[in-house]
């Protein structure tokens, strides 16, 4: 299929910024020039809160998105894409506000330390402990701890993937959904998608090497299933997933491989690829028809697992 023409128009404007390939320049620039590009806002919620909570080495800032409504609400822990390397609340803040009012669910967006600053683990070691935090600490944000997702986009989903094999390693908590959107699921630039997608369509092969050099500290991380969650020796028991992927994007596959690994080990798995887009596509529903249906799915998909795993609590 071919390029989506509302996607054409979005990079024609990202373009025109003329800002450097991310891999062209320093992690701070590069940090600085994510903040210029234009991002979809999203809708009004009925409270959002900034807070700093306990980490690994000090503290985790996340902030806390609330929807309409008495509660207690269900709990989406979200972590934002680019690449572990760049983005931050303020880039992820559209996403969550349609998250949560389309999930109908609080939102708690997770600031986790960035490479190369910090490498792997700590940054998925800072997502656990927020993840963590929000269920111990549900009643305090309107929430209920027994009904929980975890999500997030391209590195984001990578930790998300990655936060349900450490619960799975480390005794809970229960996931109820994980809402992967083109997640980064192994260290292979050998794909068919990132041969026909190394270039042009937003994010490229040598970007994803960039940031990858950047996340690991040695060879040795790419087998850990916490870094490469395709590494996995088993994916039973996982919990029900949403996975979203791209049609030009050079993360595509590898998204596909893990739903299909997922889906094998007996796992309720749900795959939709969007034809004519690229990486990105999940933040601009605003201005590219495609990504709002992308966001629709999410959100459907979260109100149903939070409704099974509601009704299965009042069951015990």
């Amino acid at each position: 299929m071919p390029l989506d023409p509302q996607v054409i128009q979005v990079m024609d404007s990202v373009a025109a910024l003329g800002l450097p390939a991310a891999h062209t320049v320093s992690p701070e620039e590069a940090r600085a020039n994510g903040k210029k590009r234009p991002r979809s806002p999203g809708p009004e919620v009925a409270k959002v809160e900034d807070r700093n909570i306990p980490g690994p080495d000090g503290d985790v800032p996340i902030r806390i998105y609330t929807p309409e409504g008495n509660g207690p609400f269900p709990i989406l822990v979200w972590y934002h894409g680019g690449g572990w390397v760049v983005g931050d609340l303020e880039q992820a803040d559209g996403s969550c506000r349609n998250l949560c009012v389309g999930g109908q669910c609080v939102v708690v967006s997770v600031d986790y330390r960035l490479a190369p600053e910090t490498k792997f683990p700590g940054n998925a070691e800072d997502c656990w402990s927020a993840t963590i935090w929000a269920v111990e600490n549900a009643a305090s944000i309107n929430a209920d701890g027994s009904r929980l997702a975890v999500g997030g986009d391209s590195a984001g989903g990578n930790l998300a993937a990655a936060m349900c094999l450490m619960a799975a390693d480390r005794g809970g908590p229960e996931i109820s959904l994980q809402l992967l959107i083109y997640p980064v699921t192994e260290v292979n630039f050998t794909t068919d998608s990132y041969n026909q997608n190394a270039e042009g369509y937003s994010l490229t092969k040598v970007t994803m090497q960039w940031y990858w050099d950047h996340y690991l500290s040695n060879e040795d991380d790419a087998l850990n299933p916490y870094a490469a969650p395709l590494q996995a020796k088993s994916l039973v028991g996982q919990p029900p997933a949403l996975v979203i992927t791209a049609e030009f994007d050079p993360l595509c596959d590898e998204g596909e491989a893990y739903a299909k690994r997922l889906s094998e080990a007996g796992v309720e798995t749900t795959a939709t690829r969007y034809d004519g887009v690229i990486h990105g596509f999940f933040t601009m529903g605003a201005v590219v028809d495609k990504g709002q249906q992308a966001v629709d799915e999410a959100s459907a998909a979260l109100r149903k697992a939070f409704a099974r795993s509601g009704a299965s609590s009042a069951a015990d």
